[in-house]
């Protein structure tokens, strides 16, 4: 069958792939001083210290003198220090000393360097002490603090990276373990890893989905909030697509595999966190640079603090402990973490918004952004067919109309007729059954619906049917011309009853993007092969700034090239199939609408919901994320700037002198303060 109605061929949307590859450039070659260590390692290093560090302390000649309190007194009393002492310093400040040696073997001497440098020398002139080579007091209880301390330091940041990262374990506990399988009409428990693609698996109420599916039999709604971001449960039935891992509503399904494991979406979303996580960005290699400077000033400072105390006659082990604490308190663990937790944070954020950084540097560019430009089709628009605009003639009022349109066209395939039934569905209404329907070559269909014979069809049916149009649907049917899009007329023994205008119905959603966009002061334009009055309609409607319409695929790159020509800081928002070029060429591509394909290779950022006020949210994420990475860097700087000479003894003739231990805590102050402030980034409204 053909209707007459007046479509408008969408551009071929060819599968273009583009190979977008992530510039990681030293991502591998940068040392990680935590490799391989967990946070429960750091935790029992920690306690077990302590343990051992309270009597080193307690029996400390240093201490005893400074609290005015005498230890009770014992044979071998003497050896507590030298011999806990030396226990905390190969048990506990060995994983500084491993960290170390990766570092001074990488090159990259860092965080790891400068405690383990701090330690040893503290523990090497200790044992000169004792051994009696030189007249002076050990450290052996500012060792064990020291030790102890960093411990429970790194154990606070390794709690904080994890808990950052947690969404990929959250992630994870989505996927059930075991899976119900249909076979010849049986059912049978399977672990979820034997699933292959084709078998068909029950899915009952309440339970996970263990894999990415199609509905076959049955109907349900699915919480997809987990996965997607969708907050409202959607309803799904036969032939709908489920996604692994999200939670079944009250219906039973039967579901056949078309993935499992590693092809699932799931697993491409954490994929995705776990390389966005791990790429670095500019300000993170701006941050190692940093600490491998630091790095270097605080060597120099403790050999610069050594010299001028021997100078003005200071006694060794007085020399030696500013040393020490300079090595302390300026090892650059603040500056450290002042970036990777933001970084972990913000791409867990934006995972749980159905946000997907592939590529770090999009989400820190974004902040400087001032052009968007949409792809239209299934962008701002559904890319499906809806009624749009509608009049009728006098006696009838709008919904009864749509239902008796939607009656008649309910057994029709075409585009069109499809969009007419969908409109009076979305608004709730009972279509009615047709009787006898047909067919009207070149001209549009017919059927009895509640008694009467109707047609519906486009121009060529009312020439046919010599119909007259009254002047008020004849004013709505031009207009739907001027804008592009196809009148579509309802008649009834040669009467016309109503005019349905139809087009690519815009998004609820693209006109609070839009605003949003714009509130931030971001121009906005639009970039579609449709015609030049389709794609201005959409622009009035939208309030969008700038429009290039009749643009062929290829020619979508050009585009954005002209607006970067006029230094503009631009994103292109498409859906990484034809617009691949323009999101490769973009400052930022982010693909949207990428549910049923979350490795889409096109963008830096991938939306896993079809919805565009997701935009302006990933501008506001990236705002946020480098505030907290300036005011992390800035703090993590400046308490070094004090610190180090502070620790040097530079207030010392006025009696303010910091111990080893004191250094540690403020170093590990100052790692807190970094991590609360990362932390404080989950509070920033997006």
């Amino acid at each position: 069958m053909s209707h007459d109605h007046a479509i408008h061929d969408d551009h071929d949307r060819s599968h273009a792939h583009h190979d977008h590859n992530n510039d990681h450039d030293g991502q591998h070659a940068d040392h990680d001083h935590h490799e391989g260590h967990s946070p429960e390692m750091f935790r029992e290093k920690f306690w077990l210290s302590l343990v051992l560090t309270v009597p080193v302390v307690v029996w400390s000649d240093h201490v005893q003198m400074l609290l005015g309190y005498e230890a009770p007194g014992f044979p071998g009393a003497a050896w507590i220090g030298p011999v806990l002492g030396t226990v905390v310093f190969l048990y506990g400040g060995l994983v500084f000393l491993k960290g170390a040696w990766g570092e001074l073997r990488a090159l990259l001497p860092g965080m790891m360097t400068l405690i383990s440098l701090a330690i040893t020398v503290a523990f090497v002139f200790s044992w000169v002490v004792e051994l009696g080579l030189i007249e002076a007091t050990a450290l052996w209880w500012e060792l064990a603090t020291l030790v102890t301390i960093m411990l429970l330091g790194h154990w606070i940041e390794m709690r904080s990276i994890e808990q950052a990262q947690g969404a990929l374990q959250e992630l994870a506990k989505l996927l059930p373990d075991t899976a119900t399988r249909i076979v010849d009409g049986e059912e049978e428990d399977v672990p979820v890893d034997e699933l292959r693609e084709g078998d068909i698996v029950l899915i009952r109420p309440g339970e996970s989905v263990p894999v990415d599916g199609v509905i076959r039999k049955g109907e349900s709604d699915l919480n997809e909030a987990m996965v997607t971001g969708e907050s409202r449960p959607l309803g799904k039935g036969e032939g709908d697509r489920v996604i692994a891992g999200t939670i079944n509503g009250e219906g039973s399904l039967r579901v056949e595999v078309t993935g499992t494991g590693e092809d699932t979406q799931l697993s491409g979303i954490m994929r995705l966190v776990s390389e966005a996580q791990a790429s670095k960005s500019r300000a993170q290699h701006l941050a190692d640079r940093a600490a491998r400077l630091l790095t270097g000033v605080a060597i120099l400072a403790a050999v610069a603090t050594l010299v001028a105390w021997q100078l003005v006659g200071a006694a060794i082990d007085f020399s030696i402990v500013r040393v020490v604490t300079v090595l302390v308190i300026a090892c650059p663990h603040a500056l450290g973490l002042a970036v990777p937790l933001v970084v972990a944070i913000s791409t867990t954020l934006g995972a749980q918004g159905g946000l997907l950084v592939r590529d770090r540097r999009g989400l820190e560019e974004a902040r400087n952004l001032d052009t968007v430009v949409f792809d239209k089709t299934g962008t701002l628009t559904l890319g499906e067919f809806r009624v749009v605009d509608m009049a009728h003639a006098d006696g009838f009022d709008e919904d009864q109309v749509l239902r008796i349109a939607a009656g008649v066209e309910s057994e029709s395939e075409h585009p069109i007729a499809r969009g007419i039934v969908q409109t009076a569905q979305e608004r709730g209404l009972e279509i009615p059954p047709a009787d006898g329907f047909r067919a009207i070559t070149g001209k549009g269909v017919a059927a009895s619906v509640e008694g009467a014979e109707h047609r519906v069809g486009g121009p060529a049916l009312l020439k046919a049917e010599e119909a007259r149009v009254p002047e008020r649907l004849s004013v709505t049917a031009d207009e739907a011309a001027e804008r592009g899009q196809a009148a579509i007329y309802l008649l009834r023994d040669g009467e016309v009853l109503a005019v349905f205008a139809v087009a690519d119905a815009i998004r609820e959603e693209s006109r609070e993007a839009v605003r949003a966009l714009h509130d931030r002061g971001i121009e906005v334009a639009m970039l579609t092969g449709d015609a030049r009055a389709v794609a201005l309609a959409v622009a009035r409607e939208l309030e969008i700034d700038t429009v290039f319409a009749e643009v062929l695929p290829e020619d979508k790159a050009s585009r954005i090239r002209e607006l970067q020509a006029k230094g503009r800081k631009v994103a292109m928002v498409g859906d990484g199939v034809n617009d691949a070029p323009a999101l490769a060429t973009a400052d930022i591509g982010i693909a949207i609408g990428a549910g049923t394909d979350v490795a889409v290779e096109a963008g830096h950022i991938v939306l896993v919901r079809s919805d565009p006020r997701d935009i302006p949210r990933i501008i506001s994420l990236s705002r946020a994320t480098y505030r907290k990475m300036v005011q992390n860097l800035w703090w993590a700087a400046g308490y070094n700037i004090v610190a180090i000479p502070l620790a040097a003894g530079v207030l010392a003739v006025w009696g303010v002198l910091l111990t080893p231990a004191v250094g540690a805590v403020l170093m590990s102050a100052s790692t807190v303060i970094v991590a609360v402030n990362a932390q404080l980034l989950r509070k920033e409204e997006l």
